[in-house]
C-alpha cells in the first residue's frame, strides 16, 4: 500500500525466530514444573524430583483384572537382577513404612496394613538400597524403566506379574509418602517399589533420595 513502512523480508523472518525461541524456552519451564509430580517423564536424577515416564512407542499391556488377596513371598525385577524374599512390615514414626532392619537387608518389607500384591488398590513394597558394607535388596532400582515386568510370588502357588508404568527419584526432603502410597485408579492392582534409609544408625549424608517404581497388574501366572 502506497505509504505504508515496508519491513525487511528478513526482519520478519528474525522476528518469527525469535518467536519460536520464546516458545520453545516456554515449553521447557512449563514441563520442567511437571516432574514435580507423579506425571512428569524427563530422565531421573538423584537429588531433587525426576521421573522417567512411557518412551514414545512403547506399547503397554492392559490392565488384568485385579485377584483375591493374598500374602506375598518374593519379589522380583529379572531386567536388574533384584529378587528378594518379602516380609511383613509396618509404620515407622514418620508415618513410612519401615523397612527390614540391616540384618535383613536382603529382604524387602511389605506394609502388611495395607493392599496384598495382586488385589485391588497400592501395595507397597521398601528395600534398602544398601549397607554400610553391601548392595542391599533394591540396589540399582533407580534403573528400572516403564515397560519392564515385576513378578511378586503369591503364598497360595500364584504370581503377580506386574508392568512398571513411571519411575520417580524423590529429593529426601521432599518425600511425602501421604501422596505417593494411595491407588491411581480405582479399579487396578497397582504396585509401588520404594527405597529409603529408614534408620537412625545410618549418617543421613549418606542417603540423598527415594526411587519410587510405580507398577499395574497385567498378568498372572503359577510359580
Amino acid at each position: 500500500m502506497p505509504g505504508a513502512e515496508q519491513r525487511p523480508v528478513g526482519a520478519g523472518r528474525l522476528l518469527t525466530g525469535v518467536a519460536w525461541a520464546l516458545l520453545l524456552i516456554g515449553l521447557c519451564i512449563w514441563g520442567r514444573d511437571i516432574t514435580a509430580g507423579p506425571a512428569g517423564n524427563s530422565a531421573p536424577t538423584t537429588g531433587d524430583v525426576a521421573a522417567v515416564g512411557r518412551p514414545p512407542g512403547i506399547a503397554m499391556p492392559r490392565a488384568h483384572t485385579p485377584l483375591k488377596p493374598v500374602m506375598p513371598s518374593r519379589v522380583e525385577v529379572p531386567a536388574l537382577g533384584i529378587t528378594a524374599r518379602v516380609v511383613p512390615r509396618g509404620l515407622d514414626a514418620r508415618g513410612a513404612v519401615d523397612p527390614p532392619p540391616y540384618g535383613m537387608a536382603r529382604s524387602v518389607g511389605w506394609f502388611e496394613h495395607g493392599t496384598r500384591p495382586g488385589a485391588r488398590g497400592a501395595a507397597l513394597l521398601v528395600g534398602r538400597v544398601d549397607t554400610r558394607t553391601e548392595p542391599a535388596a533394591f540396589h540399582g532400582l533407580s534403573a528400572a524403566r516403564p515397560g519392564q515386568k515385576i513378578r511378586v510370588a503369591r503364598t497360595d502357588g500364584s504370581v503377580a506379574e506386574f508392568t512398571i508404568e513411571d519411575v520417580h527419584v524423590f529429593d529426601r526432603d521432599r518425600f511425602d509418602p501421604r501422596k505417593l502410597y494411595g491407588g491411581r485408579s480405582g479399579g487396578r492392582a497397582e504396585l509401588r517399589l520404594i527405597t529409603c534409609d529408614g534408620s537412625s544408625d545410618r549418617p543421613r549424608d549418606r542417603f540423598t533420595a527415594h526411587v519410587v517404581v510405580s507398577a499395574y497388574l497385567s498378568g498372572v501366572s503359577k510359580a
